[in-house]
């Protein structure tokens, strides 16, 4: 009776322990057990982290209970907006307000798994995605093993690499080396004494020694059963795989893989995920899918919790949108021009389009002509043709010089005019064009500094006249070099073109017309394209360079641009303030705060939307209350 009664007893103890965990597992299934998303607690800003180190938590139970927040109504756009964090009991946060920094956003949220979920024979896949306006990215996925589950794949990879072990990868395994030589030291003892010799023998030669082929006698002496089995094995090491390691440990693409050896408390992992911000991108909501794994096989989809929102507070939307217009002079004459390397032979003036690069310049220049000519706003009054030479030779003979070559490129180019704009070409000569030798020597890259002083200073003194000061340079060591090198690029043709706008009678008239560059900055600001933004607006040195200065967290110019701004204009002081918040200067940061409030009280409300302002609105709270 005694034995009946204890065999009944461990009967029943092992239909307790077999339906426990089907017990927690219709649990999980009913949602009587299930998973909990939460924004994270507030915590203190850390130094920040390079961008490839990922900052996560895990905390064994939960801290001090859920959270509830405080929230306020967006005015713009009528929901309800979280402003602060009170502790309370069994409610969790579902929103918050972050804030778009640069150009990115940073969320935070905590998933907590219920002890009840954590069973040493299972895992846990937990699956985020983030819904972003119409669009739903998974994040990365987080994984909680129980240990004897890890054990279990551990377990599959050691019998995967035992048949892959099993796999011959010697060929010589499957042929039967001691019959083939046998055989090959019996009918063809030459061809067996080569056995040791390195030679290269093509399986012609051997057709021809054996009267086989070489396939043909390893087919012969293969051991077929054997191979057979081999070839087999190699076809199944996908099955095998599949077979012996049900649910691989993922490699790459998953946030968090740990084993969990102890299930005392409730498991929660703070996940931080970092994205480029969009324009307009009001908030994002997160969301949480799981599935419970047990023997590799998945055994329940766990309850979703409700998602998360978490709404973006950008700058940008600071944005003053203005139109600006820049002033300008309008002349009635223009005056365009361009050059031409036109060579010409020693002491010559005639024009040889087989010299050099004549042939292309000429058209080039010819083509400038036609398009200034084509120009129907402007009407041409002369094309002064203006010849110069290099300073070598006298400055009397480069004065005839260069008139002439000059002549003889205004009769080329008349054959390629109208015939009523002829009498509108003129030629003039410059001889020796020393500005344009200043301006090539200054910039040159081969001549020292100590030289290029020297040549400057002698050029811009001109003592005793041009020759005299080409005869000095003559006699300094680096003469060749500028003959050779600079003194081609002095003679060359100038093509002065002097025109007037048609059917205007005024010398000047001012008009206007919209600054594009400042507009695209605008446009830059608006869509979170912030170095851009900074590029255009940056010389504009007003309130929405330094907005683009502040978005781009460049805090430091963008204090020198506040600096220099209205402080009766409450949106200067709002962002000063949230500048001197960002470097720690949280007195200095109140008193901007308290100035745009005094002359805009809205900007409280637009405090409580921008998280970066929480320590200052705590503040003033505090100083109202002392």
């Amino acid at each position: 009776m005694c034995s009946e009664l204890r065999l009944f007893m461990l009967f029943l103890a092992m239909i307790s322990a077999s339906c426990g965990p089907y017990r927690r597992v219709e649990d999980i299934r009913n949602g009587n057990v299930a998973m909990a998303l939460s924004v994270a607690d507030e915590v203190e800003e850390e130094e920040p982290v390079k961008d490839e180190v990922v900052i996560d938590s895990i905390k064994s139970t939960l801290s001090d209970g859920p959270l509830i927040m405080k929230a306020i109504k967006d005015t713009e756009t009528g929901e309800m907006v979280a402003t602060d964090v009170i502790r309370a009991s069994k409610v969790v946060a579902r929103f918050r307000n972050v804030a778009e920094r640069a150009g990115y956003v940073s969320i935070c949220f905590d998933v907590t798994v219920p002890q009840e979920m954590a069973s040493s024979k299972w895992q846990l896949k937990i699956f985020p995605f983030m819904r972003m306006q119409n669009d739903r990215y998974a994040l990365e996925p987080v994984y909680i093993t129980g240990e004897q589950y890890r054990k279990q794949q551990l377990r599959g990879y050691e019998r995967y690499r035992l048949f892959l072990s099993s796999i011959i990868t010697d060929p010589e395994d499957f042929v039967r080396i001691g019959q083939l030589e046998i055989f090959l030291q019996r009918h063809f003892p030459d061809t067996y004494a080569m056995k040791t010799d390195s030679t290269y023998i093509s399986d012609p030669v051997a057709e021809n020694l054996f009267g086989v082929t070489q396939r043909d006698a390893f087919e012969h002496y293969r051991r077929n059963l054997r191979w057979r089995m081999n070839e087999r094995r190699k076809e199944r090491k996908d099955e095998m795989f599949s077979r012996y390691v049900k649910d691989p440990i993922p490699s790459d693409g998953v946030r968090l893989d740990t084993v969990l050896l102890m299930a005392d408390g409730d498991f929660v992992y703070r996940y931080t995920h970092t994205f480029r911000s969009r324009p307009r991108l009001k908030k994002v909501m997160v969301s949480l899918e799981g599935k419970l794994y047990e023997d590799g096989d998945c055994i329940v989809d766990l309850p979703f919790p409700d998602e998360l929102t978490f709404y973006i507070s950008s700058l940008s939307s600071l944005t003053e949108d203005l139109q600006k217009y820049k002033m300008f002079i309008r002349q009635r004459t223009v005056h365009d021009h361009t050059k031409a390397l036109i060579d010409f032979e020693h002491g010559s003036s005639e024009i040889d389009t087989a010299l050099g690069d004549n042939a292309s310049e000429l058209r080039r220049v010819r083509e400038c002509i036609d398009d200034v000519l084509a120009r129907e706003e402007y009407a041409l009054d002369s094309l002064v043709i203006v010849a110069s030479c290099s300073p070598e030779g006298s400055f009397t003979l480069n004065s005839k010089l260069s008139a002439a070559r000059s002549e003889s490129v205004r009769r080329y180019i008349g054959q390629y005019v109208p015939e009523h704009w002829k009498d509108s070409l003129k030629a003039s000569a410059l001889p020796e064009n020393w500005d344009h030798l200043l301006l090539l020597v200054e910039n040159d890259t081969v001549l020292s500094r100590d030289v290029r002083r020297t040549i400057t200073a002698r050029v811009r003194e001109m003592k005793g006249g041009p020759d005299e000061v080409e005869a000095w340079m003559s006699g300094l060591p680096e003469y060749k070099y500028l003959r050779e090198k600079v003194y081609p690029k002095l003679r060359n043709v100038r093509f002065d073109f002097h025109l007037h706008r048609v059917g205007m009678v005024q010398d000047t008239v001012v008009t206007t017309e919209l600054d594009t560059v400042y507009m695209d900055g605008l446009q830059a600001l608006k869509e979170l394209d912030y170095r851009k933004a900074v590029t255009l607006l940056r010389p504009y040195d007003d309130y929405n360079s330094a907005l683009a200065f502040v978005c781009a967290d460049y805090n430091h110019s963008a204090l020198d641009v506040l600096d220099r701004l209205d402080l009766n204009d409450p949106r200067v002081c709002y962002l000063k303030a949230m500048v001197l918040a960002r470097l720690g200067q949280y007195e200095e940061a109140l008193k901007y705060f308290n100035l745009a409030v005094a002359h805009a009280p809205s900007m409280e409300h637009r405090a409580n939307l921008d998280p970066e302002m929480y320590e200052i609105v705590k503040l003033k709270e505090k100083n109202a209350y002392e």
